[in-house]
């Protein structure tokens, strides 16, 4: 089958011909429909993220079941799936007490470039090479544990689906799972990506406002108020405090970092008021640190927390979020971008590094 393989970061992609073993107890071979072009596989790229390399890159996916190992009860051939980077155990101490996203499983794959045992199903001539997040979706097929598929609707549109598998389970799942009272109160949510834009889709839902969006990039900030943002300032244009006091003189309670940068952590932690809390959702540079004042953190009790995948319940909450798209109350499609063959991956993602407005997707079986 053909694949995107990263050999060494701060290389480009290489489209090659990658063997795929069956799968195994308790796996699934998936025909890979749709892939979403996602900021965390660029980290991994520039080396922002370390990785086991070389290895199949892309976790954010879709498709059709094939093929099932022995054991697999939760899927069957023939289902459509979205692809689950961080996969539920059901045994652990998390998953039991309800954040199954600090799952012990998905730490496993991520540190050992392989699937819940540690081991990989995909070879390149003649040698082993690593999965991404236990997915690999940057390929025709991929080999993923029965954990880290969830099935919906065969109706759902391929690219939907796949974004759905992280941009907005990420950004839709901390607004309605970390931001449990916010109706009716202001929020800044900084960096109008996918997973931004998904938040301002959430943050609507639940009745926020204002909702100020955050970006560098006009286009992004355009379509940030067509999915729900009440008012946007370009931070390259024009200085985020002042323009936060013009919009909601009463300071906001909420602020949503989809960046992960210090920068924009610091940003998101003066934008917030007295008794003000920040989530931050995005990933940043391995290593790389904040700089918190002490007094206002604790004279004016504001929080600073984190939100993995949306702080969700995958199994349950996707099946939700694609109930809500189906219904109209989350115009998933309006987030999507452009879509790109697999041939076209380093495009894709020269784009994204430009600034590329709205999730794009890889079609690795074409358009």
């Amino acid at each position: 089958m053909r694949a995107a393989v990263l050999h060494r970061p701060g290389t480009p992609l290489t489209v090659e011909d990658v063997d795929l073993d069956d799968p195994g107890p308790g796996e699934v071979t998936v025909r890979v429909l749709a892939a979403g072009v996602c900021h965390s596989d660029l980290h991994y790229m520039n080396g922002d993220l370390q990785g086991r390399l070389p290895a199949v890159l892309g976790h954010e996916g879709s498709g059709v079941v094939e093929r099932v190992g022995a054991g697999v009860t939760r899927v069957r051939p023939g289902d459509t799936v979205i692809t689950l980077w961080r996969p539920r155990c059901g045994e652990c101490e998390f998953c039991l007490t309800g954040r199954p996203a600090l799952c012990p499983l998905g730490k496993v794959q991520a540190s050992s470039g392989g699937l819940p045992d540690g081991t990989s199903r995909l070879t390149l001539n003649g040698e082993k090479i690593h999965h991404l997040m236990g997915v690999s979706c940057f390929a025709e097929q991929c080999v993923v544990s029965e954990r880290s598929v969830v099935a919906v609707d065969p109706d759902v549109p391929p690219a939907v689906a796949a974004i759905t598998g992280c941009a907005v389970v990420t950004g839709v799942g901390a607004a309605l799972n970390v931001m449990t009272d916010v109706a009716g109160s202001g929020v800044v949510v900084i960096g109008a990506g996918g997973v931004g834009l998904s938040a301002v889709m959430g943050l609507r839902l639940v009745g926020a406002s204002p909702i100020i969006a955050v970006d560098t990039v006009d286009a992004k900030l355009g379509r940030a108020l067509e999915l729900g943002a009440t008012h946007t300032i370009n931070a390259r244009t024009h200085d985020v405090v002042e323009e936060l006091a013009r919009i909601s003189p009463r300071p906001v309670r909420w602020a949503l970092d989809a960046v992960g940068a210090p920068q924009t952590l610091e940003q998101a932690f003066g934008a917030v008021g007295t008794g003000g809390t920040v989530v931050a959702v995005g990933l940043g540079k391995v290593g790389a640190t904040v700089p918190v004042p002490i007094n206002p953190l604790v004279q004016q009790e504001k929080r600073l927390i984190g939100s993995l995948y949306g702080s969700a319940n995958a199994p349950v909450d996707i099946p939700k979020l694609i109930g809500l798209f189906k219904a109209g109350h989350l115009p998933l499609d309006k987030l999507l971008g452009e879509q790109y063959e697999l041939s076209q991956i380093n495009e894709a993602y020269a784009a994204l590094s430009r600034g590329a407005t709205g999730r794009a997707v890889i079609l690795p079986a074409g358009r």
